[in-house]
C-alpha cells in the first residue's frame, strides 16, 4: 500500500509563489508509471496540472505551462510542484496522484492553494 502526503498549500496574493511537496511512503519499492499533480477548482472538475511520465518526460496543462515546474527527488521518493506567478484561477485543491506499474492509482488528502486578487 502506497500513501501520498502532501504539503506546502496555502494563501497568496497573485503574482506570488508556492512549493507543494509529495511524498510517497509505504510500498514504494515498485516502478511507477506516472506520478504528479491534478487539482479541483471551483469551475471546472479535477484535471491533471502537472506529472512525470515513466521514462522520465514531464507533461503540464496549457494553462500553467511557463509559470509551474514540477520535479523530483527519486532518493526521498518526492515530487515538488513549484507555483509561480499564481492566478486567482489557481485557487483550488491540490492532489497528489501515482499510478504504479501495475496500474494502481493512488491518490493525496489533497492541499488547499488559495489566491487572492
Amino acid at each position: 500500500q502506497v500513501r501520498l502526503v502532501e504539503s506546502g498549500g496555502g494563501l497568496v496574493q497573485a503574482e506570488g509563489s508556492l512549493r507543494l511537496s509529495c511524498a510517497a511512503s509505504g510500498s514504494t519499492t515498485f516502478s511507477i508509471n506516472f506520478m504528479g499533480w491534478y487539482r479541483q477548482t471551483p469551475r471546472k472538475q479535477r484535471e491533471l496540472v502537472a506529472g512525470f511520465t515513466r521514462s522520465g518526460s514531464t507533461n503540464y496543462a496549457d494553462s500553467v505551462k511557463g509559470r509551474f515546474t514540477i520535479s523530483r527527488d527519486n532518493a526521498k521518493d518526492t515530487v515538488y510542484l513549484q507555483m509561480n506567478s499564481l492566478k486567482p484561477e489557481d485557487t483550488g485543491n491540490y492532489y497528489c496522484y501515482l499510478r504504479s506499474g501495475s496500474d494502481n492509482t493512488y491518490w493525496g488528502e489533497g492541499t488547499l492553494v488559495t489566491v487572492s486578487s
